[in-house]
C-alpha cells in the first residue's frame, strides 16, 4: 500500500535555501585559527562542532528559527587624497581625447555688458588691507561678469521688429494686418474695451505685466489679468480717479481721487485713505525702495514709504500746479515738468532740485525716461518734440516738430518711443535698446476712437496699453519688450506663495530714500575731496597729526606676555606718555608767553592769583 508523501518532503527545507546565503558567524576561537599557532592562547573546545550538528538534527524539518544575520565588516582601506585631474588630460569613452579643452572662450565685448566696477580708477594713498579687499572685490566681479556671460547663451528668445517689404512704409501696416499675421496667442494680446460712459482712463500695468489696472474719471476702478482676461475687481469710487498705480505686488492699489489718495487690495476693499496727500494729479511708484511719489495742485511732491506706511519727504517744487510727473528707473530720480518751459530733478534726500533743464519755449505737457536712464523724452506747448542726453551734458540730441504737440510720452524696454497726439498714436524706432530713436520717420501709427489721456508699454510683452476718452486699447507693438526676464526679480508667471516670498526678499533688500542721487554708482566710490577735508579739520583740532607717525608696535616676548590684553596695554601706555609729553611742552610754553610780558607794564591786583 502506497503512502501519500509528506507535504514538502520533497522540497527542500527553507532552512537550508537561507542557511546558504547566510554567512556563518565567527567565534572568538576561530578568529583565533586564521593567527598562527605560536600567537594564539588557548585552543577551540574539543567537541564544539559535533555539539552543533546534532542539535541541527534533532529540529522538525520545516522548523525555521529566525536569527538576526551578523554581517562581517570588511576592512576599509585608508583613503588617498584626491587628486585633481587636469581637464586637458580628460578622455571620452571611446579613448579619444577632446578636441577643445577647457571652458569655452567667452568675448570680452559679452563680458563688459555685465561688469560694473571700473579697473582703471585706482584708490590713492590706500592702505594695503583696503587695497587687498578692493582686489577681491575685482576678482569676485570678474567672475560673476564671466558666469552672466555665459548664462546669457541661454536666452533663447531674440527680440525681432516690424520689416516691411521692398521699402514698404511700416506706419502704414494697421494692426488688423498685424493681428491677421501673428499666432492666435499674441493676437488675443490685441483688443479694445469700450467704456465710454466712464471715460476718459489712465492706466497702469503690474511690474511682472501679467496685470492691468485703469481708472476713469467719472469713478469706474478695475484690476485685471489682461492675458487670461480674468476679472480682479471691479469698483466705481463715486469720486474723479486722477491717477492709478499698482504698488510692489498686484495685490495693493493706490488710486488718487480728487480729494484724497486711497490704497486698496485686489478685491475693491479699501484699506488705507491718506489724507496728507491731497489733491493728488499724478502718480509714480518706486519699486526697489518702496516709495510712492505723488504730485499735487498745490505744488508739493509727497513721498510715501509704503513699507511702513510714513511720508519720508514732502517738498516745495514753487513752481505752481505739478501735473507733468516722470521717473528715471536707472537711478529712481523723480522728473517734474512746468509751466516755465525747464523740468525739475527731484531727490528726497535734498529740499532743492538736483538740476533744471530748460527744454521748451512754453509749457511741458509730457516727460519720459528710457529704461536705461540715457535719454530724456519731453514734449511742449510749442509743439516741439526733443529727445535730451542725461549723462551729465542734459543737451538736445535730436528734435521734430508735430503738427500737434503731443501730451503724452512713454519709452519701451528696448527704446521704443510712443507720444499720443490727440486721437493718434505715433511710435518711433531706435537700433536697439539704449539706442537713440529716430523721429525722423515714424515706426507704427495708430488711430484711436477718442483722444490719448494715458500710454504705457507692457513689461516683456510687445504690446502698447493706451487709455483715451473711448475705454481701453491694447495694441501690438513688434520688438517693444525686452524678451527675456529675470524670474527671481519679476516673474509673470509666479505663484501666490512665490509672491509672498519674493515680497520678504524685496524688504529686506529695500534701497534707504537718502541714497537716490544723479549717479548710483558714486555710491561705491571713496570721496576724497571729503576724506581730505576731515583730515585737515582732525590736525587743527588736535594740534598735531596723529598719521605722521607711525603707530607703536611692541616686540613679541615669551611665557604668555604678549597676549591680546597685554599688547593692548603697552600701546596704550605708550600713547598715553606721547601725550603727556605733548601736554607739558605745550603748558611750559603758556608759561613763558605769561612770563615775558612787555616793559613798562603795570603789576595788577590779580597777579597774586598767578602760580
Amino acid at each position: 500500500m502506497e503512502t501519500a508523501p509528506e507535504p514538502g518532503g520533497d522540497v527542500p527545507p527553507k532552512t537550508k535555501k537561507l542557511r546558504v546565503q547566510r554567512k556563518k558567524p565567527r567565534r572568538y576561537w576561530e578568529e583565533e585559527e586564521s593567527a598562527p599557532t605560536a600567537a594564539r592562547g588557548s585552543p577551540r573546545p574539543p567537541g564544539s562542532k559535533k555539539r552543533k550538528q546534532e542539535a541541527r538534527s534533532q529540529r522538525p524539518k520545516n522548523a525555521y528559527i529566525q536569527k538576526k544575520a551578523r554581517i562581517a565588516k570588511k576592512p576599509q582601506a585608508p583613503k588617498r587624497p584626491r587628486e585633481r585631474r587636469n581637464p586637458e588630460s580628460r578622455q571620452t569613452l571611446s579613448g579619444a581625447q577632446d578636441p577643445f579643452p577647457g571652458p569655452a572662450p567667452v568675448p570680452a565685448e559679452a563680458t563688459g555688458k555685465f561688469r560694473r566696477i571700473n579697473k582703471s580708477k585706482k584708490l590713492p594713498h590706500a592702505k594695503p588691507q583696503t587695497q587687498n579687499r578692493l582686489e577681491v572685490a575685482e576678482a569676485e566681479e570678474e567672475e560673476t561678469s564671466l558666469r552672466a556671460a555665459r548664462s546669457a547663451l541661454l536666452l533663447a528668445e531674440e527680440p525681432g521688429f516690424l520689416e516691411g517689404e521692398d521699402g514698404e512704409d511700416t506706419a502704414k501696416i494697421r494692426q488688423a494686418d498685424i493681428v491677421e499675421a501673428v499666432d492666435i496667442a499674441s493676437a488675443a494680446k490685441h483688443f479694445d474695451l469700450n467704456l465710454r460712459q466712464f471715460g476718459p482712463y489712465r492706466l497702469n500695468y503690474s511690474q511682472t505685466g501679467r496685470h492691468l489696472a485703469f481708472g476713469g474719471r467719472r469713478g469706474h476702478v478695475a484690476a485685471l489679468d489682461w492675458v487670461t482676461k480674468k476679472l480682479m475687481c471691479e469698483i466705481n469710487v463715486m469720486e474723479a480717479v486722477r491717477d492709478i498705480r499698482f504698488l510692489h505686488s498686484e495685490a495693493l492699489l493706490a488710486v488718487a481721487q480728487s480729494r484724497w489718495l486711497h490704497i486698496y487690495d485686489n478685491q475693491g476693499i479699501e484699506l488705507h485713505c491718506i489724507r496728507r496727500c491731497d489733491r493728488i494729479t499724478r502718480l509714480e511708484f518706486l519699486p526697489f525702495h518702496f516709495l510712492l511719489a505723488s504730485a499735487s495742485e498745490t505744488g508739493f511732491l509727497t513721498y510715501l514709504d509704503v513699507s511702513v506706511g510714513k511720508i519720508v519727504a514732502a517738498l516745495n517744487a514753487r513752481a505752481g500746479r505739478l501735473d507733468v510727473m516722470a521717473q528715471n528707473p536707472y537711478n529712481a530720480v523723480i522728473h517734474l515738468g512746468h509751466s516755465n518751459g525747464t523740468v525739475s530733478l527731484w531727490s528726497p534726500a535734498l529740499k532743492e532740485p538736483l538740476a533744471k533743464i530748460l527744454c521748451h519755449r512754453g509749457g511741458v505737457r509730457a516727460v519720459a525716461v528710457d529704461s536705461t536712464g540715457t535719454y530724456m523724452a519731453t514734449s511742449g506747448l510749442d509743439h516741439q518734440l526733443k529727445v535730451f542726453d542725461l549723462r551729465g551734458t542734459f543737451q538736445p540730441l535730436s528734435a521734430q516738430t508735430l503738427p500737434q504737440g503731443a501730451g503724452h510720452l512713454a519709452f519701451s524696454q528696448r527704446g521704443l518711443l510712443a507720444a499720443g497726439t490727440s486721437d493718434v498714436v505715433n511710435i518711433w524706432a531706435g537700433q536697439g535698446k539704449g539706442s537713440l530713436p529716430s523721429l525722423q520717420q515714424p515706426y507704427l501709427t495708430h488711430r484711436l476712437s477718442g483722444h490719448v489721456h494715458g500710454l504705457q508699454f507692457c513689461p516683456f510683452e510687445d504690446v502698447l496699453g493706451v487709455g483715451h476718452s473711448g475705454g481701453i486699447t491694447s495694441m501690438l507693438v513688434p520688438g517693444a519688450a525686452e524678451p527675456n526676464f529675470d524670474g527671481l526679480e519679476s516673474n509673470p508667471y509666479r505663484s501666490r506663495k512665490q509672491r509672498q516670498e519674493w515680497e520678504v526678499k524685496a524688504l529686506l533688500e529695500k534701497v534707504p530714500a537718502e541714497l537716490i542721487c544723479l549717479d548710483p554708482r558714486a555710491l561705491a566710490e571713496v570721496d576724497v575731496v571729503t576724506l581730505e577735508q576731515q583730515k585737515k579739520e582732525r590736525i587743527e583740532r588736535l594740534g598735531y597729526d596723529p598719521e605722521a607717525k607711525t603707530p607703536f608696535q611692541p616686540k613679541p616676548k615669551q611665557k604668555g606676555r604678549s597676549s591680546t590684553a597685554s599688547l593692548v596695554k603697552r600701546k596704550k601706555k605708550v600713547m598715553d606718555e606721547e601725550h603727556r609729553d605733548k601736554v607739558r611742552q605745550s603748558l611750559q610754553q603758556q608759561q613763558k608767553q605769561k612770563k615775558a610780558k612787555p616793559e613798562g607794564a603795570r603789576p595788577s591786583a590779580l597777579d597774586r592769583f598767578v602760580r
